[in-house]
C-alpha cells in the first residue's frame, strides 16, 4: 500500500512538473534575446549607444512582426518596431544579427535579427531612401557576438 502511494505521489510530481514546462519556453515564444553592441548602432528612427539591450517579439500573436528593444534591465523601452519576416536556409545555435556598414562616421544599421534555432527572423523596416542605401551597403553578420563570413550564414 505504501508503494502505491509513493508511486502515485511520484506520478503527480512528474505531472505537475510537466505543467510548468511551458513557462520554461517563455523566452522561446517571445524570442527574448540579450545582445551587446560595442559601438553605437542605428535602428529605424534612432541610434542606440554602445551597450547591452534586450530584443523581444511582442507577446500578441497578431503582432508577431513587432519587435521591442529594451535596455539590459528592462527599465527603458527604446523602441517598438515593425519588422518583415525574413528566412534563412539553416538555423544557428546563437542569436544572429546583421548590420549594414554605413561608412563616413555613421553608425552601422541593424538590418536583421534571428532568434537561435529559428529559420525565420526579423528584418527591420527603414524609410524608403534609407532602405535603398542599406540594400547597397556591405553587410556584416554576427552569430553569438562573432563576425562570420557569408558561407557560414548562407540564406540570410
Amino acid at each position: 500500500m505504501r508503494f502505491k502511494k509513493f508511486y502515485l505521489a511520484l506520478t503527480m510530481l512528474i505531472a505537475t512538473g510537466a505543467l510548468f514546462q511551458p513557462h520554461a519556453r517563455a523566452d522561446e515564444e517571445n524570442q527574448t534575446t540579450k545582445t551587446t553592441f560595442s559601438a553605437p548602432v542605428e535602428i529605424p528612427g534612432q541610434v542606440l549607444p554602445a551597450g547591452s539591450y534586450i530584443f523581444e517579439r511582442a507577446d500578441d500573436n497578431d503582432l508577431r512582426n513587432v519587435v521591442r528593444i529594451f535596455n539590459a534591465d528592462r527599465t527603458v523601452l527604446y523602441s517598438t518596431l515593425e519588422t518583415n519576416p525574413v528566412d534563412r536556409m539553416s538555423p544557428t545555435d546563437s542569436p544572429s544579427i546583421t548590420l549594414a556598414e554605413q561608412g563616413s562616421g555613421n553608425p552601422d544599421a541593424l538590418v536583421r535579427w534571428f532568434y537561435p534555432g529559428s529559420l525565420t527572423g526579423h528584418e527591420f523596416v527603414y524609410a524608403k531612401p534609407e532602405a535603398k542605401e542599406l540594400t547597397q551597403a556591405k553587410l556584416d553578420t554576427f552569430v553569438g557576438g562573432r563576425l562570420v563570413n557569408g558561407a557560414q550564414v548562407a540564406g540570410e
